[in-house]
C-alpha cells in the first residue's frame, strides 16, 4: 500500500510542480520551466487530442481529483477495520465527556 501511495504521489507532485513553475515562468535558467515551453507542451497536446490547449489543464485537474479519490478509497477500504476502531473510540470518548456537573461540585461563591 505504501508503494501505491508513493507511485501515485510522485507523478502528481512532479506534474503539479512543473505546471506551477512553468505557468508563472519561474525557470531558474531551465528551459523546461519557461512559459514558452509550457505553452508549447499544451499546444502539442491540444493538436494531438484535437481540442483547444486551454481546456487541457481543467481536464487534467479533474483526472487527478478522480484518481486521488480512487486511491484514497482503496486505502480506506484496506484500512477499514482500523478506521472503524478509531471512529468507535472517538464516539465513545465524546459521549463520556459530555456530562453535566453535579450540584456538589458547583462553587458556593456569591
Amino acid at each position: 500500500m505504501k508503494w501505491l501511495l508513493i507511485c501515485w504521489a510522485a507523478p502528481v507532485s512532479f506534474l503539479g510542480a512543473w505546471y506551477y513553475l512553468s505557468y508563472y515562468d519561474m525557470s531558474f535558467g531551465i528551459f523546461m520551466l519557461t512559459r514558452q515551453m509550457h505553452d508549447l507542451v499544451f499546444a502539442i497536446y491540444g493538436k494531438v487530442l484535437g481540442i483547444p490547449p486551454e481546456t487541457i489543464p481543467p481536464l487534467v485537474a479533474r483526472a487527478i481529483a478522480f484518481d486521488s479519490l480512487l486511491v484514497f478509497a482503496i486505502f480506506g477500504f484496506r484500512r477499514r477495520a482500523a478506521i472503524m476502531g478509531w471512529w468507535r473510540r472517538r464516539q465513545a470518548s465524546r459521549s463520556g465527556k459530555v456530562s453535566l456537573p453535579s450540584a456538589d461540585s458547583l462553587s458556593k461563591a456569591p
